[in-house]
């Protein structure tokens, strides 16, 4: 009976020990959490053409792992339909703890244009696995959405102006390098206030949410949620804005509001 008691004791310790391991590497986010809902209105030079909704409606389980289930929408509103209708929408399933996707989805309907495309991201074996096949990928890879949440993690007081955050983005079976470019600060006013804001610029090779042939910028709060509150791209013919109009459920309190 001893024995056994010892025995048991054990096991529960190992139990306990292995439920507390992680086996990856944890990133510590004080950024943002489920419930977050960012609202957007997307503005083609003075139109407003379209609304673009970032959410985190719920934590899910993938392979034993409690991910974020983040969504992002994007869709024309009704008067701009006519000129060009556009019903976006990404998912991505974020490891809550480090921050690297386990599955990816886009679907894109825009005008006659429509595409599918989804990808399992065995992080354990380093293989992403899409209907076109199986590829190899570097520890910790990224989709584009992910990308995003995990700079929202990364701490700029240190950085200067140039710097880089490293990150590598896997997209239709090719993995590609994808730097973030610090570019200093600015205060920015939109239909949410008026933040402070550290500028970012991530050097999109493929995989991006926008269509574009020159440089994206995006501007997030100056706070621990570095909350998105705007992102400009250029386009072939002049530029699409994306300013905040609403947000809940942040993490913490917003600082940088003016």
């Amino acid at each position: 009976m001893k024995k056994i008691l010892i025995f048991a004791s054990l096991m529960l310790i190992n139990i306990s020990l292995f439920a507390q391991s992680d086996e990856f590497p944890v990133i510590e986010n004080n950024a943002f959490r489920e419930g977050e809902r960012l609202v957007f209105n997307v503005k083609y030079g003075f139109v407003t053409a379209g609304v673009a909704e970032l959410a985190i409606p719920k934590v899910k389980k993938i392979t034993g792992r409690d991910v974020y289930h983040i969504t992002f929408r994007v869709n024309s509103v009704p008067t701009f339909d006519p000129v060009f209708k556009v019903r976006d929408r990404y998912e991505t399933y974020v490891d809550t703890r480090s921050i690297f996707p386990w599955r990816f989805e886009q679907h894109i309907r825009e005008g006659s244009f429509s595409k599918d495309y989804s990808a399992f991201f065995d992080q354990r074996r380093n293989v992403a696995k899409t209907s076109n096949g199986s590829y190899d990928i570097p520890p910790g890879v990224h989709d584009i959405i992910s990308a995003f949440y995990y700079i929202r993690t990364e701490d700029f007081s240190d950085k200067k102006v140039g710097d880089k955050v490293r990150l590598q983005n896997f997209f239709n079976g090719n993995v590609n390098p994808l730097d973030v470019v610090y570019r200093g600060k600015e205060t920015v006013s939109v239909d949410a206030g008026k933040f402070d804001c550290l500028i970012v610029e991530p050097l999109v090779v493929e995989g991006g949410l926008f269509k574009s042939e020159g440089s994206i910028l995006i501007w997030l709060t100056d706070d621990e949620a570095k909350m998105p509150v705007k992102v400009s791209t250029k386009v072939i013919i002049g530029s699409i804005n994306a300013e905040l109009s609403s947000y809940q459920g942040v993490a913490g309190e917003v600082f940088s509001k003016k």
